[in-house]
C-alpha cells in the first residue's frame, strides 16, 4: 500500500466498456515520513468516494483488482481507504482535522 493525495481527476469519453460509471483520479505519492509529495503521479480507479485533496491509500497490481468495484476490470491501481490520522513512533504526522 501507498500514501498519496489526491491531486486531480482524469477524463477518459473513450475507455474500456467495465471502467464505464468509474472515477479516475490522479494520485501524488506521499513520503510517509514527512506527508510531503514525493512528485511521482499514478492514475487510481476510486472505489471510496474520495475527493480533491484527499489524503488516501492506494493498492497496485493485483491487489487492485481484489475489491467489490474491480473485480474483472483493467485496473492496476485502485484507492482503497480514505486516511484519517497517520502515526509514526507514537507522534501523529498527519490528521485530517488539520
Amino acid at each position: 500500500m501507498r500514501l498519496g493525495r489526491v491531486v486531480g481527476t482524469v477524463v477518459a469519453t473513450q475507455k474500456s466498456e467495465s471502467l464505464v460509471g468509474g472515477k479516475l483520479l490522479m494520485v501524488e505519492d506521499l513520503d510517509p515520513l514527512t506527508m510531503t509529495p514525493k512528485g511521482t503521479y499514478t492514475v487510481a480507479y476510486d472505489t471510496v468516494g474520495t475527493g480533491d485533496g484527499e489524503v488516501v491509500l492506494t493498492v497496485a497490481g493485483s491487489s487492485a483488482r481484489l475489491t467489490d468495484s474491480t473485480k474483472d476490470k483493467p485496473v492496476d491501481t485502485a484507492i482503497i481507504a480514505i486516511v484519517d490520522c497517520v502515526e509514526l513512533k507514537g507522534q501523529t504526522v498527519y490528521s485530517e482535522a488539520h
